[in-house]
């Protein structure tokens, strides 16, 4: 037996990255909570800072400066990250509903999800328009609307902006400081960008005291803005909009921005709105309704204290927001948050001043713009700088204590959290008992600290793997039925029994390694494809598979909940190849991993061997290389978010298509790139090979974003110094090593490429139709040569 101090008991699940969000992350990542399990669900791993967005619009801030990195600041925070949007709620079962994955269990849900304009009440087509929120999607389309000017400069640009409160007052005067500079660029005269902005009320910011809004309206007549006030937009049509007056326009992009709204899956779910649909919540964020919900931002509304949706609010709701969370977790009191009354507006113009607007008060100044910039930079940095904790080998940084919700609070610990444990609280085994036995823990303290069994005591228990079992056999997972599965998970018998059809030939193969990322969904899908990868190298097509799972130690709710996560994610892989899952063992430990032992069957006159490369034939590779030197990055929060999202859709790829198409095209040899890396795997086949040497052209070799910057950094796989012994088959190895891909030729890779050699003139009609399936990094990387044994086999072009 051996003691685990804090099994998982609970669920804390953040819907939305907004800025709340963020903040929350951040110091629950400064002060962990044990037994609580924290996951964001957010549809990008990156959210917009919302207060440098029109600067960014402008040209002042890169994409990277205006934008929070949500991956380093869930892996500080030691959250899980799901990439998702949310579609509804459960709220019986507790359980969020998402578009593109099983459903996920809460125990406490935190929404901040942010609004977006109301949908137009407007005949047409929705589609001509472009709503400023989502911002992930406005800025899509605002840098294609960018790079298509940079292409024809001389073209005429006519933009409409529907929206006069400080949204679209805001961007137009941005957006304008950004064409404008295109067209400087370009040597074109700026009277080609034409700019409208339609009001239906009387004035601009109707929210804003008299002085602020005369000064905006000068302000934008003097840029050459087309106001039109009191003017309602009743049609759209692609590059075209009416009033209600009568007034017509043709704009080549019509840019929304108006009253905000709320999704109407809110509402349905039964959460208490109001009449936009936003959740109302009390002077502590919780729900009106639900007590194990809250929410904040735009997305909610107070009940007492209604404001303005503004990114201000959602900002100083992070750590009333944090605490409260806490607390809820612990079931102690909440502390109620009462906002600001009054607060300071700075309006960007575009120019690199700005506007300050509060109550009666308003001054434009470039001054503003600078002390404006200030602020938001300084926000920015403490996420880009994410302090060091005790406990890993970090130390929290004296402002720090600023975030929390008092000073006593933030200089606690983690360990603080055990000591609210009374003295005579039990250690307990986990054993299969009674809820009144005097040894089970009282439901009171949750954090208790457990004993865990070795043996099969370290089996998940039979009621949990039951439940489990019956979700999998829902519509969403449908099986493939097939006849040569005689005994699978539909019997309860000790093992699974099948059949290999006449003429044909059984592959079997295993992996199992630790979860590489927290997501055990995400996950599922990686090692499935990683394990039918070698059945693919081979030649094989999958028929069954057997699953082994190490689950972390939890409450047999949140157990329950990782391995449904983990089997569908599989699943949904294996329904893909038609292979079924026909049992497997699992068992809980300290950490997640997983991995499938399967059954492939194959035309024994059809294998692909290691060991077929002939002289005269190309080396095609399927998949950029990359993922080891990533992910010992992500471990050190070290790499970007969008490093990581391109390796894991990368993992996430089958190269079962791969493997059929290299079939078509004569190839004779494959095998998998793993975790010998590129140099490892090719050592494999050119020593199984005859007489075989291989030139390898090393800036053919496709690399990961990030790969490259990451291994300048000095960062590499722990399995790197094993794997570069493979550089004694370099023939010039010392001359290249100074090149900066050459460490990523060693890098282990998870779920990665298959590599084969395929007849020279089949090689250019091979990586077109590689690339139309999909497989868009495959590239031809080298060629085979005969072996004279007087050199070594592989020499680097």
């Amino acid at each position: 037996m051996k003691l685990e101090p804090n099994p998982i008991t609970k669920d804390l699940v953040l819907l939305g990255g907004g800025h709340s969000h963020a903040i929350a992350l951040r110091m629950f990542g400064m002060k962990p909570l044990p037994g609580v399990r924290l996951t964001l669900i957010t549809e990008a791993s990156e959210t917009p800072y919302s207060g440098m967005l029109p600067g960014h619009v402008a040209g002042f801030y890169s994409h990277e400066e205006c934008h929070i990195d949500l991956r380093p600041l869930c892996q500080f925070a030691r959250a899980q990250l799901y990439i998702d949007s949310a579609i509804g709620l459960d709220l019986e079962n507790k359980r969020v509903l998402c578009a593109n994955r099983p459903p996920v269990r809460f125990d406490v849900l935190s929404l901040d999800i942010g609004s977006t304009p109301q949908k137009p009440a407007v005949l047409g087509d929705l589609n001509a328009i472009t709503p400023a929120k989502p911002v992930r999607q406005f800025l899509e389309n605002w840098e294609q609307l960018v790079r298509n000017i940079v292409q024809n400069p001389g073209a005429p640009i006519c933009l409409g902006v529907v929206g006069g409160g400080d949204g679209g007052v805001e961007l137009a005067l941005n957006m304008q400081r950004r064409l404008q500079e295109v067209l400087k660029a370009a040597h074109q005269p700026l009277d080609r960008l034409t700019i409208h902005l339609f009001q239906r009320d009387a004035s601009l910011l109707p929210r804003h005291n008299r002085w602020v809004r005369s000064h905006f309206h000068q302000l934008l007549t003097q840029r050459g803005i087309q106001l039109h006030l009191e003017e309602e937009v009743c049609e759209v049509q692609p590059h075209y909009l009416r009033c209600k007056s009568g007034l017509a326009m043709n704009c080549d992009n019509i840019v929304w921005v108006t009253q905000a709204s709320a999704p109407d899956w809110l509402g349905k779910a039964g959460l208490e709105v109001d009449e936009h649909g936003f959740v109302l919540v009390d002077d502590t964020l919780r729900s009106c309704s639900h007590p194990q919900i809250f929410a904040t931002g735009d997305i909610a509304t107070m009940v007492n204290h209604p404001r303005p949706k503004a990114g201000v609010f959602a900002v100083r709701q992070g750590k009333p927001l944090f605490y409260n969370l806490r607390h809820a977790l612990q079931e102690k009191p909440l502390k109620p948050y009462y906002p600001q009354k009054h607060y300071l507006s700075l309006i960007g113009t575009g120019d690199g001043s700005a506007v300050a607007s509060r109550g009666s008060l308003g001054w434009h100044s470039p001054l503003l713009w600078k002390w404006k910039d200030r602020i938001d930079r300084a926000f920015m940095e403490r996420f880009k700088k994410l302090p060091e904790m005790e406990g890993t080998g970090r130390k929290v940084p004296r402002g720090a204590r600023n975030w929390g919700p008092g000073a006593r609070d933030q200089e606690s610990n983690a360990n603080s959290e055990l000591k609210t444990l009374p003295p005579h609280h039990p250690i307990t085994l986990s054993l299969h008992h009674s809820s009144t036995h005097p040894l089970l823990p009282s439901s009171t303290h949750p954090l208790s600290p457990t004993m865990r069994c070795a043996g099969c005591g370290a089996k998940v228990g039979s009621p949990i793997l039951e439940r489990v079992l019956q979700r999998i056999r829902q519509p969403a997972f449908p099986a493939p039925l097939r006849d040569d599965i005689l005994l699978g998970l539909n019997a309860p018998d000790d093992a699974a029994v099948v059949q290999i059809p006449f003429g044909m030939v059984m592959v079997q193969t295993i992996d199992y390694f630790p979860a590489l990322l927290d997501d055990p969904f995400v996950f599922g899908q990686i090692a499935a494809n990683h394990a039918l990868s070698d059945l693919f190298a081979m030649g094989a097509q999958p028929q069954s598979a057997l699953a082994i799972a190490t689950l972390p130690y939890a409450s047999p709710a949140i157990v329950e909940e990782t391995l449904y996560q983990l089997l569908s994610g599989a699943l949904k892989i294996l329904h893909e190849v038609s292979a079924e899952l026909t049992g497997g063992h699992t068992t809980e430990g300290k950490d997640l991993a997983f991995g499938l032992a399967c059954n492939g069957l194959a035309d024994p006159d059809r294998l692909l061997r290691k060991g077929g490369m002939k002289p005269g034939q190309v080396l095609i590779l399927t998949k950029a290389i990359g993922t080891g030197a990533l992910f010992a990055a992500n471990q050190l929060q070290k790499a970007k978010g969008i490093w990581i999202d391109g390796a894991i859709e990368s993992m996430v790829q089958s190269n079962q298509k791969a493997a059929l198409c290299l079939l078509e095209h004569q190839a004779t040899a494959c095998t998998d790139i793993t975790g010998f890396g590129l140099i490892g795997h090719l050592v494999e086949m050119i020593r199984n090979s005859e007489q075989i040497a291989v030139k390898l052209n090393l800036n053919a070799v496709p690399l990961l974003n990030g790969a490259l910057e990451i291994t300048q950094l000095g960062i590499m796989s722990s399995l790197y110094p094993q794997n570069l012994q493979a550089m004694e088959f370099i023939e010039n190895g010392t001359k290249r090593f100074e090149d900066p891909q050459f460490p990523l030729l060693f890098d282990p890779q998870t779920s990665g490429g298959l590599l084969a050699a395929v007849p020279e003139e089949m090689g250019d009609r091979c990586l077109a139709a590689l690339r139309s399936l999909g497989y868009s990094h495959s590239a031809i990387i080298g060629h085979t040569l005969p072996h004279s044994n007087v050199v070594k086999p592989i020499t680097l072009a």
